[in-house]
């Protein structure tokens, strides 16, 4: 039977005729409708609980293999799941980034993390003890030296109640008197001054005067040995306390090695949680929270009081008198023999931490400011990039570029491999014995007897050794890791770095968090503690055999209705939060609190 419908449609209105079209279909390839194809598939509900722990994940890792459930008494196999009859035949992990600008979710459960972590260290819990709340704490901020003047935003009496929104009213950026020999032209004829008062937003804040006059190559150096400036800094503070104690009839204290000596050491010690954090310039600079612990003579690794009469203001001392006493030379380079000085800025801020909630600097603000700058990166520069190579290079450095160009110039030019390697016909070769077997003779260095040319023992070991060492050997050369971070402007370091004693590991964290998650469906009594296992039955082993897939949602779609689903369920969570905090008269639990 022939078909009623037109060929071709009628100029009709909407919805008028044989074959009007009544609803426009979604098309496949768009987000909108691989979104409407996953939200039709009848285990819609299925694959939303099986996306569950990577839902708001920018960037989730997939995993393929198999999931074995085994007894651990006899090894028995009771149970066998593949990922192929699992929801697109993946298991879905969240990628645990820390950048903000990569994955916001896994950023925002890092910062947390990172503010428990770090507040821990100051008023106890999560297995630090409380005594630490009476230990003398202080916020110090270390910043980099100068390498060229730079446009600035200085307020030197604040009005404002709240610095992030700050409206008062700024002095000029570089200021001269008309007698000033420094207020006409720089050697390369740019202006030497700049009368503006610039905007919290203004995007000149941070840019040098001149390009050409500002040390690109000092700040890229410094940013590359700022860790080792921190922890001469530390040792030297701890030194500056010894000797205070020393003046104050404090004995050392007699700790015994495993070995069964007896070492003196000095009666207090430092225990930090630090942040790095870029400036607009593209200089790294530190916040640390340090806390001065005892020694306890019989438990070194306990976290106790330090002797009465050491207070904050001896802590204050001893990091003031390490910062203005450390300085060191960088080794020699091509381009500079005699090295580069490595020192701290002339701006130290020292602060004491109060744990009443009240004052200027509290536990709290603290610990939600460094967490803060725990997720950020260069962003503040206006550069993002990943690790850069000989291909991508080109991109993004340029001696004669804007500001962020030649710090990235600098670090890749300053990296290069500056030593000549030897000649292979010049290098030392190893006497090779000739083929076959010779007279019976005894080792002199293991006492075996063989009839090869050369010890096979001896050999087997010297071998081992060699399969041992790292496949990449150590480089003589300091500056060869400023090719590697040149896209970090030469810092490699973590942003967030602790003592071992501060407080607790992010990995202790991480492991309560999932025992928790897969323990939260099961009846718990009052009072009862959550069974650290990593499975649900005492009885049974879960072993996984996982290799990676990808990276990624499959579709858009797919990202979209997953990340909505995260987002409703952080608000339910967030509004649940505010509920009984609002009930209990008290600030939300798990937020991170805003340092003015």
């Amino acid at each position: 039977m022939a078909s009623t419908l037109d060929l071709t449609p009628r100029a009709s209105a909407r919805g008028v005729g044989s074959n009007a079209d009544i609803i426009t279909p979604y098309v496949g390839y768009t987000a909108a409708g691989s979104a409407f194809t996953r939200a039709t598939d009848p285990d819609y509900f299925g694959w939303l609980e099986h996306v569950r722990a990577a839902a708001g994940c920018t960037r989730p890792i997939r995993l393929a293999g198999q999931l074995l459930t085994v007894e651990p008494g006899s090894g028995r196999l009771l149970d066998s799941r593949h990922t192929d009859a699992m929801p697109d035949a993946a298991i879905y992990k969240a990628c645990g980034n820390r950048r903000a600008t990569v994955c916001p979710t896994c950023a925002t459960v890092y910062q947390r993390d990172a503010y428990q972590l770090l507040r821990a260290g100051l008023v106890g819990g999560k297995g630090v003890p409380d005594t630490v709340s009476r230990h003398p704490a202080v916020f110090a901020t270390f910043t980099a030296p100068s390498f060229g003047p730079v446009h600035n935003r200085a307020v030197k009496r604040h009005t404002c109640a709240n610095r992030k929104q700050c409206d008062c009213r700024p002095d000029p950026c570089h200021a001269r008197r008309t007698d000033d020999p420094t207020a006409g032209l720089c050697a390369h004829g740019r202006p030497a001054v700049c009368w503006a008062r610039h905007e919290p937003t203004d995007a000149v804040l941070g840019q040098p005067l001149c390009l050409d006059c500002y040390d690109h190559d000092h700040q890229v150096v410094w940013n590359l040995f700022a860790g080792e400036l921190w922890r001469r800094t530390k040792q030297a503070a701890e030194r500056h306390l010894a000797h205070l104690a020393h003046r104050r009839g404090i004995p050392p204290v007699e700790l015994v090695t495993p070995s069964g000596k007896v070492r003196r050491a000095a009666p207090v010690r430092l225990s930090h949680g630090k942040a790095a954090e870029f400036q607009a310039r593209g200089a790294v600079h530190f916040h640390a929270l340090v806390r001065l612990d005892g020694i306890h003579p019989d438990d070194p690794t306990a976290v106790v009081p330090p002797p009465a009469g050491f207070t904050a203001a001896d802590l204050d001392d001893a990091i003031r008198h390490a910062a203005a006493q450390i300085d060191y030379t960088t080794p020699c380079h091509p381009d500079r023999p005699a090295g580069w000085p490595i020192v701290w800025g002339k701006q130290l801020d020292i602060r004491p931490i109060s744990l009443t909630g009240r004052g200027e600097v509290t536990d709290s603000m603290v610990a939600g400011y460094l967490a803060k700058y725990a997720t950020k990166s260069t962003e503040v520069t206006g550069h993002r990039s990943v690790r850069l190579d000989a291909d991508s290079i080109g991109d993004y450095a340029d001696p004669d570029g804007d500001h962020t160009a030649r710090l990235i110039d600098a670090c890749w030019r300053i990296g290069r491999p500056t030593g000549t390697p030897v000649p292979l016909s010049q290098r030392p070769r190893d006497h090779r014995p000739r083929p076959g077997f010779v007279e019976r003779w005894e080792c002199p260095d293991c006492g075996t007897h063989t009839r090869y040319a050369v010890c096979p023992v001896c050999v087997a070991d010297r071998q081992a050794s060699l399969d041992a060492e790292p496949t990449k050997p150590a480089t003589g050369n300091p500056y060869a890791r400023l090719r590697r971070w040149a896209h970090m402007l030469g810092f490699g370091g973590h942003f967030l770095t602790k003592a071992r004693r501060y407080s607790v590991t992010f990995q202790l964290l991480r492991d309560t968090r999932v025992t928790y998650r897969r323990n939260e469906d099961q009846d718990q009594g009052a009072g009862e503690d959550i069974k650290a296992v990593d499975h649900l039955d005492d009885t049974t082993l879960i072993v996984g055999t996982l290799t990676f897939a990808g990276v990624g949602w499959h579709t858009t779609g797919d990202a979209l209705l997953a990340n909505t689903a995260a987002a409703m369920a952080r608000a339910r969570h967030a509004a649940g939060r505010e509920e009984l905090a609002h009930e209990l008269g008290t600030a939300p639990a798990g937020t991170v609190p805003a340092a003015a």
